[in-house]
């Protein structure tokens, strides 16, 4: 399975790179998507992965806590704090939120965008019966391994639908949101790993 802190911020957001801009009318349609999101006190989003394997995940995100689960990966982070507990080895690694997901954190990344990014508007295609507007993200720093990021985000209600990621080698992967439910009632216990709940759990600390 893909690093972590590359699925996180590529998690939970591309044809000529030669493009690479800030168009206005991405930027208002981005601006839209975002400000959808941030709206939200919390969210539930469950999605499909396909790539050089295939799984499905589910993310939580309450303000600047979130919860990952996907595979045999669960991560917790309370803000501050970013827990990957790896379930085949029961192993719990923990770190500085900044520093394990930095500005590839999933409660941030419908602003990943405005930093680092060149945008531009391609497209509008039909998906389902839906009008999705196709924005394309290409990164303008050299050390993330992206290549390019293709946005398909609804027309009607500026949700992301889905997307596709192609990296520097060629391989392509996309993720797909099944489900998607707004201001869920979560507690902030949920987003703290239990150990009580997994005894004999090894506790990597790497802060």
């Amino acid at each position: 399975m893909k690093n972590l802190a590359y699925i996180l911020g590529l998690a939970l957001l591309i044809a000529s790179p030669a493009f690479a801009q800030k168009d206005k009318k991405a930027q208002t349609i981005l601006d839209a998507m975002s400000q959808k999101y941030k709206s939200l006190n919390s969210y539930k989003a469950a999605f499909s992965y396909t790539g050089a394997e295939s799984y499905k995940g589910d993310l939580t995100v309450k303000n600047e806590k979130f919860r990952l689960a996907m595979g045999d990966q669960e991560v917790f982070s309370d803000g501050k704090t970013m827990s990957t507990f790896i379930k085949e080895t029961n192993e719990l690694n923990i770190q500085d939120q900044e520093k394990g997901a930095s500005e590839l954190n999933p409660t941030q990344i419908y602003n990943l965008y405005k930093k680092g990014f060149d945008y531009k508007f391609v497209r509008e295609q039909k998906q389902g019966g839906r009008t999705m507007e196709i924005i394309q993200l290409t990164p303008n720093k050299k050390k993330i391994n992206v290549a390019s990021v293709q946005l398909a985000i609804d027309k009607a209600d500026k949700s992301i639908r889905n997307w596709l990621i192609t990296d520097k080698n060629g391989k392509k992967s996309t993720y797909t949101i099944t489900s998607f439910t707004p201001n869920v009632n979560v507690p902030d216990t949920y987003f703290v790993f239990d150990k009580a709940k997994h005894p004999g759990v090894e506790v990597v600390d790497l802060r």
